[in-house]
């Protein structure tokens, strides 16, 4: 059973689509990307996404439900700057150790036959 609750267009290409499904037996609701991209070719559903089982749903509205949406609207729009390099721990410039691999010569002769 599938039923497609809706759909919020993410960007040009990329809608997110929020449904109800049955996925191994198992009933959840998922949020997942569906992309219609005629640049690469490739028009579904990404990995990007995530499924919430039937029973934590409850649990998963009550948080949805909880936040302000006058705090979220209140978030800065843009990312954040870099910290600050001189308040930042120093950053290691000694050279990274390589790994070593040990290879071992094998006698052919001395190997058992199978």
């Amino acid at each position: 059973m599938e039923k497609d609750i809706g759909k919020i267009p993410k960007n040009e290409a990329t809608d997110i689509i929020i449904r109800i499904d049955d996925f191994g037996g198992r009933p959840g609701l998922t949020i997942r990307e569906y992309v219609n991209s005629s640049q690469t070719g490739y028009t579904g559903f990404t990995k990007s996404g995530t499924r919430i089982p039937a029973d934590k749903f409850s649990e998963f509205k009550k948080l949805i439900n909880s936040i302000n949406e006058a705090e979220l609207a209140a978030m800065p729009s843009t990312p954040p700057s870099p910290p600050d390099s001189s308040s930042s721990a120093p950053i290691s410039t000694a050279p990274k150790k390589e790994a070593k691999t040990e290879k071992k010569k094998v006698n052919l002769a001395e190997m058992d036959d199978y």
